[in-house]
């Protein structure tokens, strides 16, 4: 199984907490950080330090998507604050659709359906909120998850 990443998180998010984030949220699914095969977010966060650290530190190149690109994807979760700040409802579960489908040559997002993770939210111990998406993309699911949705 492959899965697509998306992260968000506060300005100034440390690395220390990312990685938290991330272990909790793949924990979740029984999911190896090896089977992460795309990670993105929102453009926002193209110069964020600590999550430029983690895709380093994975071995990810990043994907970043426009605010106006992650508010046209339908998610389970969207938020109010996340849009006002950000000019989407929706960064992490957005994010790991659009990366899901990038990987897959698709050219829209995957549906909400391929959320394994949905919005994961993680505060670290240095009060810093971080939240993750992990987007089942491995081409067997995607097959059957694309001819059998309603």
């Amino acid at each position: 199984m492959h899965v697509a990443v998306g992260l968000g998180c506060d300005r100034g998010t440390p690395l220390t907490t990312l990685r938290q984030a991330l272990a909790e949220a793949l924990a979740q699914v029984g999911v190896r950080p090896s089977q992460v095969a795309a990670a993105a977010s929102i453009t926002l966060k193209a110069d964020e330090p600590g999550l430029l650290a983690l895709a380093r530190e994975q071995g990810w190149r990043m994907a970043f998507y426009t605010p106006e690109t992650l508010a046209a994807v339908a998610v389970p979760n969207p938020s109010e604050t996340v849009r006002k700040y950000t000019g989407t409802p929706s960064v992490s579960e957005a994010a790991a659709l659009m990366a899901g489908a990038a990987l897959a040559g698709l050219a829209q997002a995957l549906p909400m359906q391929a959320l394994l993770v949905e919005k994961y939210k993680c505060r670290g111990a240095d009060g810093r909120n971080a939240t993750v998406s992990i987007a089942r993309c491995d081409s067997f699911f995607l097959r059957f998850l694309l001819v059998f949705q309603p």
